[in-house]
């Protein structure tokens, strides 16, 4: 089976939320939209950087934003890309017969899934409804 994978968002880290603001919002045109925070706990789980951290997110009719907001200069980014396919399982599958391990956390009853390539990129995966 051939998935349809399609971007899904865009996770990318500033050291300043001003900037931010200016980029996204006065340059790009996308709207400000919301602003979440994920817990120490979970960013370590998910990106191995364990600090509190909030996102600013920002959009459009076509993009869809997660600016993370931190002035940690680390070895690990919140940079990721965001893809939606039609079988979660069947990706776990594919990446473990390649010698990929997936990182699966549950976040309040919610199965989150994370995919790292070979050189290191971050992929967040949801499941097409």
């Amino acid at each position: 089976m051939n998935q349809k994978t399609s971007i899904k968002h865009v996770g990318i880290q500033c050291n300043d939320r001003e900037s931010a603001r200016i980029f996204f919002k006065e340059i790009l045109g996308l709207d400000f939209k919301k602003t979440f925070s994920i817990s120490n706990d979970l960013s370590n789980n998910l990106f191995g950087i364990a600090q509190d951290v909030t996102i600013d997110v920002y959009e459009n009719d076509h993009s869809y934003f997660e600016v993370f907001i931190t002035k940690n200069n680390t070895k690990n980014k919140y940079q990721h890309i965001c893809i939606e396919i039609e079988n979660k399982n069947q990706l776990i599958d594919k990446c473990k017969g390649h010698g990929l391990e997936p990182i699966v956390v549950d976040k309040n009853g919610k199965t989150l899934l994370f995919i790292r390539d070979f050189s290191g990129n971050l992929y967040e995966v949801k499941q097409r409804s």
